[in-house]
């Protein structure tokens, strides 16, 4: 017998657009990619230096910067794939490794000091756990100079979480930053809760900052509520001389971005022990 058809029945059949499929074939392409790299260990940390904007000559610390190599050897950068696997398998797994190549570099250089990015969706991931708390028992002075940064959307998916974790570790002695703050995403309440150290104020706002008076505003406003709730702030993506001074000018505490120099896999300590061990 034939049954009437119901309204939304099949509707997983109805056919996607041209768009939809290519979308989810590039998804999948990046998926792929990122998970031969993973199981062939082609990853790797660039690392960016951000400044002290009461020395821009001196660098506070460095954000090691996650890259996957893929099929021909090509370096492709987070901003390639990180969206599409934040929320899976893969992401946490790319955060752990993130994580363990982080921890071995302040391991190797005590003068270090280091932020490495994270996930919210990696909290209570095993392997990230494990690969922590290995490093700290080796030494419990990497506690005291890593960062941890956690993307604005990501904190806000779950602050609970986030809330009890950074509870945990700040005991420790390590640091939280809250990156890419004012992408929208944001509920200023849980400031009370969170206790960030550093705020990184994303890089919509910065570009061309010395020409336009409304971002300026707006960096001006995050700087006054950093200081209230004692937090560092770091400046993004600063590309010329002209937003630099003016970030100077409006009070923010570090500058980060091409302006100072690329993100690099061969920083300027790596650089400095080659030629000691060369001598």
């Amino acid at each position: 017998m034939n049954r009437p058809h119901k309204p939304g029945q099949n509707s997983a059949r109805i056919a996607q657009s041209p768009l939809d499929i290519a979308v989810r074939n590039r998804d999948q392409k990046t998926i792929e990619m990122v998970r031969s790299a993973i199981d062939h260990k082609n990853t790797l940390l660039a690392y960016q230096p951000v400044m002290m904007s009461n020395d821009p000559t001196k660098v506070g610390f460095y954000e090691g910067l996650i890259r996957v190599l893929d099929e021909t050897g090509r370096i492709i950068p987070a901003k390639d794939f990180i969206e599409v696997i934040e929320g899976t398998e893969f992401g946490r797994k790319i955060d752990s490794l993130s994580l363990n190549m982080g921890l071995k570099a302040l391991f190797e250089n005590q003068g270090l000091r280091l932020s490495i990015n994270m996930s919210a969706h990696s909290i209570g991931f095993g392997p990230w756990r494990r690969n922590f708390y290995r490093w700290i028992e080796r030494d419990d002075t990497i506690a005291e100079r890593l960062i941890l940064e956690i993307t604005e959307s990501s904190a806000m998916e779950s602050p609970q979480k986030v809330v009890k974790f950074m509870d945990e570790l700040q005991l420790l002695g390590v640091s939280f930053a809250i990156d890419d703050f004012g992408s929208g995403h944001t509920a200023l309440r849980y400031f009370k809760d969170f206790f960030f150290d550093v705020l990184k104020i994303d890089g919509q706002f910065i570009k061309s900052i010395d020409k336009d008076l409304d971002n300026q505003a707006l960096v001006k406003a995050m700087t006054s509520i950093a200081k209230h709730f004692d937090m560092l702030t770091v400046a993004e993506f600063v590309e010329t001389r002209a937003e630099a001074e003016t970030l100077i000018t409006l009070g923010t505490d570090c500058l980060q971005g091409y302006f100072f120099s690329a993100p690099s896999t061969r920083p300027r300590w790596a650089t400095e022990q080659s030629r000691q061990a060369a001598s």
